[in-house]
């Protein structure tokens, strides 16, 4: 009896430790099988955060333009701790460049969002818009930026692109934020096949597209552009392509293959068959009538 106390004390607390260890377990789900967070709820927070926060500046001759516009597109964090303007009423996270003196016009600048959120259907992104500034500080042009997806083999080549270019001789400064436009805006995302959909993290989507809304934080590239970046641009989807015909419609029109013929050729065939008996008489008559 001395002998299966210990082993009765063991085995009691092998016990407790696996029902611990169960519940601690449920902690540790990998990414890709936890449930999705709210977009919104996340979303919300991004901007109260950005409303408590203490604006610096509230017209362009307050910013600093110490830093140059990078050489190529550098990545920049916007968020909490992040200097915040208030324009027109328009609160936004910003960046603010001297713009380089020795490079020819016209040139354009690179920008890229990344999404914010672990989730595709739960993300946001910081939306862009550009300022060019004087040398007076005063405004030549404003653009709110288009984004378009581009899904490359890098983190560097995906994310959504855009870009704007520098062409008048007067440009300075540039400044980089998110109106009030583009915050309530969207960008149109194509979903990969491979995803997981939003109500069920196991379930693959097969099909689809969506919007990923905009927000007031995020990870923005901006830069001069170069090849990388100019290839992303030239390639990215900005929206839902056009349906056409189907390739072999598209085929029979471009190619003349002997046998297929184009849809204008057949259609003037079937019109030709469908001449009646009736008709082909009066042709003739007609026909006998004139050489009389």
């Amino acid at each position: 009896m001395r002998y299966r106390l210990p082993v009765v004390t063991a085995l009691v607390v092998f016990v407790l430790l696996l029902v611990s260890g169960c519940h601690s377990v449920k902690t540790l789900v990998p990414p890709n099988l936890r449930p999705p967070e709210n977009n919104r709820s996340s979303l919300d927070a991004a901007k109260a955060e950005l409303q408590k926060a203490t604006p610096c500046c509230t017209t362009f001759a307050d910013f600093s333009f110490q830093n140059a516009l990078p050489w190529q597109p550098k990545k920049f964090a916007l968020g909490p701790g992040s200097l915040v303007g208030n324009l027109n009423g328009e609160r936004s996270y910003f960046l603010s460049f001297s713009l380089p003196r020795e490079v020819e016009l016209p040139y354009r600048v690179a920008i890229k969002s990344e999404l914010n959120g672990r989730w595709l259907r739960s993300s946001y992104l910081f939306a862009p818009t550009v300022v060019v500034l004087d040398e007076a500080f005063q405004p030549i042009s404003s653009q709110d930026v288009g984004l378009c997806e581009h899904m490359g083999w890098t983190d560097q080549t995906s994310g959504a692109f855009g870009s704007m270019e520098i062409t008048d001789k007067r440009a300075r400064y540039l400044v980089l934020y998110s109106s009030a436009k583009q915050q309530a805006g969207s960008t149109y995302w194509e979903q990969s096949p491979a995803s997981f959909s939003a109500e069920a993290p196991v379930k693959m989507a097969a099909t689809g597209s969506f919007k990923v809304p905009h927000g007031p934080d995020g990870t923005v590239w901006i830069g001069l552009m170069d090849n990388t970046f100019k290839d992303a641009v030239n390639n990215a989807i900005c929206g839902k392509p056009e349906q056409g015909n189907g390739v072999l419609n598209t085929l029979r029109e471009s190619i003349p293959v002997p046998g297929w013929g184009s849809s204008s050729s057949k259609s003037a065939e079937a019109k030709n068959s469908s001449a009646t008996p009736a008709d082909g008489a009066a042709s003739a008559a007609n026909a006998g009538a004139g050489k009389g």
